[in-house]
């Protein structure tokens, strides 16, 4: 079935897929994402088979704004949640504690850890996940293939398995800076849209 480009006035459409357990394309403030819903298995494994990620591999939760990641990871309330508000929102992707192991089948090897994300969406993005409340993210390409800024740049095998395609236009195309917080010291695993410095420099003064 052709998959829906939804536009203005059509997100119920997009959550409805979601709702559904179909993955669905949507734009963050990085690339284009592939994002299903994080609260069962089946819809994130169904993501994962269309990406050809091997389920080892970790996504992110990604909320709506921190207060919607707090409820649904109460356990992060206090110093680290601190820090969360003092990074977020932003192109972050964050690796917290995970003592409950919620949403084992987002966390690949480690799943005492999650890596969370609440960005600064395009209107349309942020419309669906206002209503979503969080989705799991990955970005909308084949496993190692290359991030996609534009809708043209994801792959036609993830458009056609999708439920729905929201358009935001061409985005940055730089993926988001992930940062550790799990250990005794704050480490950058990965430097993206967002330079090293100015993350450790904010953890600094939000500790």
């Amino acid at each position: 079935m052709e998959p829906l480009r939804v536009g203005n006035g059509n997100v119920d459409r997009a959550v409805a897929a979601l709702r559904a357990g179909q993955p669905i394309v949507l734009p963050t403030d990085t690339v284009y994402g592939l994002c299903a819903n994080p609260y069962r298995e089946d819809p994130v494994r169904k993501a994962y088979r269309l990406k050809g990620r091997e389920e080892q591999q970790p996504s992110a939760f990604l909320a709506s704004d921190v207060d919607m990641l707090l409820e649904c990871m109460p356990e992060l309330r206090g110093r680290v949640a601190t820090m969360l508000r003092a990074l977020l929102p932003g192109q972050l992707t964050i690796v917290v504690p995970n003592p409950a192991r919620r949403y084992r089948w987002l966390t690949g090897t480690r799943p005492d850890t999650l890596g969370v994300r609440v960005p600064e969406l395009p209107p349309l993005g942020a419309a669906v996940i206002a209503r979503a409340g969080a989705v799991m993210a990955t970005s909308a390409n084949l496993a190692g293939g290359a991030d996609p800024a534009r809708l043209e740049d994801v792959p036609d095998e993830i458009i056609d398995g999708c439920g729905a395609v929201v358009d935001g236009g061409e985005l940055p195309g730089v993926p988001s800076t992930v940062v550790d917080l799990t250990g005794g010291e704050p480490q950058i695993l990965r430097e993206g849209a967002v330079p090293a410095a100015e993350v450790l420099e904010r953890v600094r003064v939000a500790a």
